[in-house]
């Protein structure tokens, strides 16, 4: 017992790794969101000119906010580990970008181009809940305390968004894009 109590403490008690092949990852990962959250403060305010829900233009609006509170988490954490806050082009997030641009080009204004909205900025979630899942799993194993406050915090409002467009599409958007004749 006493030793599986040793172990216990002395694994709380392991400072954060500084220097590790991890911690290299983690740092490339953390500049790659970092880029698609700064992206995402361009892009989302597109979608919210082209939604005409008003419980879509809401959700977007309020997200939108969340996203520049993310930007600002992600500099904070660089700080944290005593980095300069930089970004790399994410490839995922530009194809997502790009692809919800071609969604709104293509649906018809009303609740079709709504349901396409909701469509590409639900990929975009996802894409962001597996990112910040994945670095919080890096920061507790690299032992980031502080760090993983923080991701979990924009995790959990990146699901609150998810949920939020699955509310709008199954309460009116889809329903009414269904009924709308081609």
């Amino acid at each position: 017992m006493k030793d599986t109590l040793k172990t216990t403490k002395q694994k709380q008690a392991h400072p954060p790794m500084k220097s590790s092949q991890l911690m290299k990852l983690f740092v490339d990962e953390l500049k790659d969101i970092y880029w698609a959250e700064k992206a995402l403060t361009k892009a989302i305010p597109t979608m919210i000119q082209n939604a005409s829900s008003l419980e879509l233009i809401e959700a977007l609006t309020n997200h939108l906010e969340e996203t520049h509170n993310h930007v600002e988490r992600v500099r904070q954490i660089f700080e944290i580990l005593g980095k300069k806050p930089e970004t790399k082009p994410c490839k995922a997030m530009q194809g997502l970008i790009e692809e919800a641009g071609e969604i709104m080009k293509s649906c018809e204004e009303g609740p079709m181009r709504d349901a396409g909205i909701i469509s590409a900025a639900q990929k975009v979630e996802h894409y962001e809940m597996a990112t910040y899942g994945t670095l919080r799993q890096f920061g507790e194993t690299l032992n980031l305390t502080r760090v993983v406050v923080l991701l979990a915090a924009t995790l959990q409002e990146e699901k609150a968004a998810d949920e939020k467009l699955s509310t709008v599409a199954i309460g009116a958007v889809n329903v009414e894009a269904a009924s709308e004749a081609i």
